[in-house]
């Protein structure tokens, strides 16, 4: 009985993975218009490289280079470094949400594809790849990890997502343990309809742009 109950949670995750990877491959051909504009603004405004590749932490604890359209200047991790050494209020903001409300380092093209989330589209390589899925918790760093406590395991335990409950939850709005515990909620609750709901209420929330930054 054991052996059919891990057989058949085996199949249904093979088939899940299967259908995020052909839905990725239908919105690449459908996006790949729109990604080749993107790359020509990004190009024009600021040349190469047109894409960012961060470590990412994926399941069961597996890095993976999580892929965006490049929004920030080419030598950001050395002029975010200079503004923490700086300001007192950027290093409380950064240790508390790992992030900036007024980060100088986007650039103005970067900022438009922050507010409509188009900087996120590389990501359906990703989930083509088997690295991430359509949705799921969003890709966090090793550092990021540890924030996570006692919902650590429930992270890794899925593959992150392009979007998940953190996006249709309020995203920049809400407070970082506000996030993992959304991220644990869903893990604990993850169904077929659930992921459903998510994308849907997903093309709402970058529509109006709610909580992007």
């Amino acid at each position: 009985m054991r052996l059919w109950i891990h057989g058949n949670a085996r199949v249904h995750a093979l088939l899940y993975s299967a259908g995020n990877q052909l839905a990725a491959a239908v919105l690449l051909l459908m996006f790949a218009p729109l990604m080749l504009v993107v790359a020509w603004l990004i190009w024009k405004r600021d040349g190469a490289p047109i894409m960012f590749a961060h470590y990412r932490v994926g399941q069961d604890g597996r890095l993976f280079r999580c892929l965006k359209f490049r929004t920030m200047v080419r030598d950001s991790e050395a002029m975010l470094a200079r503004l923490l050494h700086q300001s007192a209020a950027a290093r409380a903001e950064w240790a508390r949400d790992q992030k900036l409300s007024n980060d100088p380092r986007v650039t103005p093209v970067g900022q438009f594809l922050r507010k409509t989330s188009l900087d996120e589209l590389p990501q359906l390589f990703n989930v083509l790849r088997g690295e991430m899925n359509l949705v799921g918790p969003r890709p966090i760093t090793v550092g990021e990890l540890q924030r996570y406590q006692g919902a650590r395991w429930h992270y890794l335990c899925v593959r992150p997502g392009m979007t998940g409950p953190w996006q249709v939850g309020g995203r920049s709005n809400t407070s970082y343990s506000e996030r993992v515990e959304l991220d644990r909620r869903y893990v604990e609750d993850r169904s077929a309809w659930l992921d459903f709901g998510i994308l849907l209420r997903t093309v709402k929330v970058v529509l109006n742009s709610d909580g992007a930054r």
